[in-house]
């Protein structure tokens, strides 16, 4: 009996997140109470109230639950193998990135409240600071992969390593944020791909500024 509580109890917690990644992608976090949250659901808000102490702690745990993980498994290795050069490194980190979100319809759910219907004020104010301190370490690992790319003659003479890995945050998070937006232009299964691919060869030695043009390699 008691496993059948406690499995019961976790179903329904995850009945509650479900219902919660929904309402607040429909209505918005500031419009959304756990009335709202309990009749998605099709529970009590009682129940809610079982498991979360208020709607802030059930925002958290629906983001701890995808977006943090996403964030923790972020493949950097792919910017420090060595069996690819160092632009085809940020290529294939690049494709990683986007495609992660692609193939999860609850990480991409919630990472479309994050970035537009969400305030990050009060309490979770302090999710700004995790978010800059994960743009630090993605802004350090992309300037030593383009310094690699220095090194190996291939990044183009007047682009500073540093310049390049801020150019390629901000595409990266430019991207993704109109990916998330849903711009017609950018859902054909190409695009993504032949964008990437016209960002890293802007990155490139033109032809003639080296023996051995980079050629961005497969994933």
């Amino acid at each position: 009996m008691a496993r059948r509580t406690k499995e019961e109890a976790e179903q329904t917690r995850a009945q509650i997140l479900a219902a919660a990644r929904q309402v607040f992608h429909d209505r918005g976090v500031g419009q959304t109470s756990l009335e709202h949250i309990a009749q998605a659901a099709g529970i009590t808000r009682g129940a809610i109230y079982w498991h979360f102490a208020n709607k802030g702690e059930l925002l958290q745990a629906m983001c701890d639950e995808v977006a943090i993980p996403f964030i923790d498994r972020l493949d950097y290795t792919l910017l420090q193998d060595t069996r690819a050069d160092a632009l085809s490194r940020v290529r294939n980190f690049l494709l990683q990135v986007v495609g992660s979100i692609d193939a999860d319809p609850h990480l991409h759910m919630i990472m479309q409240v994050l970035e537009f219907k969400c305030e990050f004020v009060g309490e979770r104010a302090r999710d700004l600071d995790d978010w800059v301190r994960h743009n630090e370490e993605l802004f350090a690992k992309l300037e030593r992969t383009y310094t690699a790319a220095r090194r190996e003659g291939r990044l183009r003479p007047d682009l500073p390593p540093q310049l390049a890995a801020l150019e390629t945050q901000c595409f990266l998070a430019g991207l993704i944020r109109l990916r998330l937006l849903g711009q017609p232009a950018l859902q054909a299964p190409d695009t993504i791909p032949a964008l990437i691919d016209a960002h890293v060869r802007s990155r490139a030695c033109p032809a003639g500024d080296t023996t051995d043009p980079p050629r961005p390699q497969a994933a």
